[in-house]
């Protein structure tokens, strides 16, 4: 495994909140300006966003940054 694939990781909450909503992978990638495949890529780990990205989906969706990739928000310990 290189070490681009080992830093990859599932956005559990991406697609947990985006289903939630009731939005299609093309109805948020047309609204962030980006394409399909990419969102697509996000969700299942193929691809990793940028920090641009993180943030503006975590504007999209009015979650954080944590619930996004993990499904969870932040506790602090």
């Amino acid at each position: 495994m290189t070490q681009k694939q080992e830093n990859r990781y599932s956005m559990t909450g991406l697609r947990e909140i985006r289903r939630k909503k009731g939005y299609s992978q093309l109805k948020v990638a047309m609204d962030l300006n980006v394409s399909r495949e990419a969102l697509s890529y996000y969700e299942n780990g193929k691809r990793s966003p940028d920090i641009q990205m993180l943030l503006k989906l975590s504007d999209y969706f009015n979650v954080s940054i944590d619930y996004l990739i993990t499904g969870k928000d932040f506790k602090a310990k």
